[in-house]
């Protein structure tokens, strides 16, 4: 498993692209989609709503379990990817590409983000 250098990491596997215009991207991070198993299901922020760092802000449901979806930031949803909507299989298939989940205007991120490395050492223990 290789995760991208260039995002952050949250200890409950969000990833965090950089801000573009203020704005990330948040996604699942390859090591959660295969712990999940086969993503059927993604109920996703709505645009325009809150979110807080740490707080749940969706879920994802695999043929395994249902997870809680986490903000890594506080902001409000810009976008949901529509994608992942009609086919979850996505967040397996493409964690870091096309399988991101929603993007976020950030007001406020937390300093306990992670860089790959540290997140490798976070999976790995």
């Amino acid at each position: 498993m290789s995760n991208p250098q260039q995002l952050r990491y949250s200890k409950e596997h969000e990833w965090l692209s950089g801000a573009e215009n203020g704005v990330s991207t948040v996604g699942i991070t390859e090591f959660a989609a295969n712990a999940l198993g086969d993503v059927v299901f993604a109920q996703l922020p709505e645009v325009g709503s809150a979110v807080e760092a740490g707080e749940t802000c969706g879920e994802l449901e695999s043929t395994k379990s249902v997870s809680d979806l986490y903000s890594p930031v506080t902001g409000e949803v810009t976008a949901v990817n529509e994608n992942v909507v009609d086919d979850p299989s996505l967040v397996n298939s493409e964690p870091f590409e096309g399988g991101w989940l929603f993007k976020v205007r950030v007001t406020d991120e937390p300093a306990d983000l992670l860089s790959a490395d540290e997140y490798d050492a976070h999976t790995a223990g």
